[in-house]
């Protein structure tokens, strides 16, 4: 039995006269929506969010709706791995299960219900073909633990979620910010664990190509991440290009955000090793970072060519000073308005001998990161909101963080949608 709360007062209900095509659990609290009324039921008495997650699971697979769900219409279902997913209620109810599974990953002091917007729109325009999973192992201060550690812990989350659903068999990753390097850290202990998978499927566990925890590996898409760090003149532009603050910020940043500050300056030294971000632009032993990265259909940047006053045009970009677009460029998309430039697989006509851009020790590191990258062809897009009035917070607006803040990037989010590789 729960007691249930809405604006049509309290009554007390039993679990099964609830005939509920969106639920989200969440500890002691059952909340539904698309009855016409918002409504929370809060359990009485103790009951795990684990056991009610996975009645509610096993309820909505056997086809648990009085009324048929329209096609497009989501569910939104807490899973007991942590995280979110967001999948058709029609393909459920249908069995027809989507095989695609789309990994969203935020960033610093970020969570799951910074991608709610953008899984949503997934869902309601490829309503049968992915199933959204909104990653919340790294929320909060989780996210000072640093890039190595959250990578850990996304991978556990990524290979729970896959053991959970033998359906999928495609997988994509979608990032914003910091979580972009997270990202990129987890592929490289996610790539080659085919054989540990269990899969019904008994032909794919005899393939050689490369997988990503066990599934074939499609789009991997960072929004405003600092793919080089935020070492370096204006990769940190709310610093002002001051040179006086860009040199005590390393000094400084893990003070205020933990080791991922040490990460993201390059002064971390474990053990004696390289900085992490630098170590990540190669294998490693067994992290095979850019082989991972190589296995993917699709790798795509997209990038605030100003006014984001956290993450720089270049570190997000991963492009030299003297590659970025010039404002002669820059074009209106008449259907994608605040993207302004895309550029494809360019990474043929890279001038690796122009002295003029290693200058310092710091652009050295840059340098060599660039040309890490530069090993597989990435697609650049850069996003501009010059004319918007949501342009002073661009770097949560990108990816609408918030659509009743950020409202002015759902064409980017539509833009990354309409091109996405199935």
């Amino acid at each position: 039995m729960v007691a249930a709360t809405s604006l049509l007062g309290n009554a007390t209900v039993s679990l099964n006269d609830v005939p509920v095509p969106f639920c989200r659990v969440s500890g002691r609290e059952v909340c539904l929506s698309n009855l016409g009324f918002p409504l929370k039921l809060s359990v009485e008495g103790k009951l795990s969010s684990d056991r009610v997650t996975r009645k509610w699971i096993r309820r909505m697979s056997r086809g648990c709706f009085k009324v048929p769900p329209e096609k497009g219409q989501k569910v939104e279902i807490e899973s007991d791995t942590g995280g979110e997913d967001y999948f058709d209620a029609a393909a459920v109810t249908a069995k027809k299960y989507p095989e695609h599974l789309v990994v969203m990953v935020n960033g610093i002091i970020g969570s799951a219900s910074d991608w709610r917007y953008a899984a949503e729109q997934f869902v309601k325009k490829l309503p049968d073909k992915v199933i959204v999973h909104r990653s919340e192992c790294n929320s909060s201060k989780l996210t000072f633990d640093g890039v190595d550690l959250m990578g850990e812990r996304l991978a556990d989350e990524v290979l729970a979620v896959v053991r959970r659903r033998p359906e999928v068999r495609r997988i994509s990753f979608v990032a914003h910010s910091l979580g972009g390097l997270v990202a990129r850290y987890a592929l490289g202990r996610l790539y080659g664990l085919l054989p540990e998978i269990e899969s019904a499927d008994t032909t794919q566990n005899c393939s050689t190509e490369a997988r990503i925890a066990g599934l074939e590996p499609m789009n991997f898409i960072t929004f405003a991440t600092p793919h080089l760090g935020s070492r370096g003149h204006k990769q940190l532009p709310f610093l002002c290009g001051v040179p006086f603050l860009e040199r005590r910020a390393p000094q400084t940043a893990h003070w205020i955000v933990g080791r991922s500050g040490k990460h993201l300056f390059l002064t971390d030294k474990d053990d004696g090793r390289l900085p992490l971000l630098l170590r990540m632009v190669n294998d490693e032993n067994e992290l095979k970072f850019m082989s991972a990265l190589r296995s993917f259909k699709r790798r795509v940047a997209y990038a605030n060519a100003n006014y984001d006053h956290m993450v720089g045009w270049r570190t997000s970009s991963i492009r030299r000073q003297h590659e970025l677009p010039t404002p002669n460029f820059l074009v209106k998309d008449g259907v994608y308005p605040h993207i302004v430039y895309v550029e494809r697989d360019n990474n043929k006509n890279i001038n690796w001998k122009d002295s003029s851009i290693i200058r310092s020790q710091t652009m050295d590191l840059e340098e060599e990161m660039i040309r890490g990258l530069a090993q597989v062809n990435w697609e650049r897009v850069d996003v501009s909101f010059h004319k918007s009035r949501q342009r002073y917070i661009a770097h949560s607006t990108i990816q609408v963080k918030s659509y009743w803040l950020n409202s002015d990037g759902a064409d980017v989010v539509f833009h990354m949608i309409d091109n996405f590789l199935l």
